[in-house]
């Protein structure tokens, strides 16, 4: 798990550019399964976290996506 400098998980930023934005995430373990899914519309911003359950995240759509290593803009379909 990815840790912040405080000890806690760290958290990022998706905000959808477009309407329909689907953000999914993903177990850990030794088969990865769907386990959460969200759909943002444009201007909606979502915060997230990495957790015990949780050891990805899909962006599926146009949205920026902000971490503690930088910023990337997911495409649309």
């Amino acid at each position: 798990m990815n840790q912040a400098g405080n000890g806690h998980s760290e958290f990022i930023i998706i905000k959808a550019l477009e309407d329909g934005v689907n953000v999914i995430g993903l177990t850990r373990g030794s088969d990865t399964k769907f386990h959460h899914s969200e759909k943002l519309d444009k201007g909606e911003v979502m915060i997230a976290q990495f957790t015990e359950h949780t050891s990805a995240m899909k962006v599926r759509g146009n949205a920026i996506i902000t971490t503690s290593f930088g910023e990337v803009e997911s495409e649309g379909k």
